[in-house]
């Protein structure tokens, strides 16, 4: 720990992390939240972070779906930020059986209750998922309907009934 520096190996997890390894956004983000004074437990998961990327070299992203349609998933957890009692937002987007965009990070606000924590995740991946439709029109691909995959059964019966907006 004392030969290599601790921002060194973290700004080396964030190249890997936006450019081929989706799947440690979240741990990477709260790790770099300590740059500059990082305790033994924060070094135990770079260490941890590390151990796993060399478990699951072999792991790559892959275009190869027959049918150009875009998925989303979206989920998100309740006051999972212990300071600021914020939730953290996450989605993953795919387009022809590859993933080309995601994000895990903090709400800007406090949710009152899960329901609102995962409505407010589900709003940034669909400000995302359009984004990516006019896009891929722009590039001649029509997407008539496309799929945002929700695990919360509050959020998605509200999202339904239009007395609720």
């Amino acid at each position: 720990m004392s030969r290599v520096s601790y921002a060194s190996i973290v700004s080396g997890l964030m190249y890997a992390m936006v450019y081929t390894r989706p799947d440690i956004a979240h741990v990477v983000g709260t790790i770099s939240q300590f740059w500059s004074n990082p305790s033994r437990e924060q070094w135990n998961a770079v260490k941890w972070i590390l151990r796993y990327l060399h478990g699951t070299v072999d792991m790559k992203l892959y275009f190869g779906s027959d049918k150009p349609n875009l998925v989303g998933y979206s989920d998100s957890d309740m006051a999972g930020d212990i300071d600021s009692r914020k939730s953290t937002s996450g989605y993953l987007i795919n387009f022809v059986g590859g993933v080309v965009a995601w994000q895990s990070r903090l709400q800007r606000c406090v949710a009152l209750s899960t329901t609102e924590a995962e409505f407010i995740a589900i709003i940034e991946a669909c400000k995302e998922l359009l984004w990516f439709k006019k896009f891929l029109q722009e590039l001649g691909f029509r997407q008539d309907n496309y799929s945002l995959l929700v695990d919360s059964q509050s959020v998605i019966h509200l999202g339904k009934n239009p007395t609720f907006h």
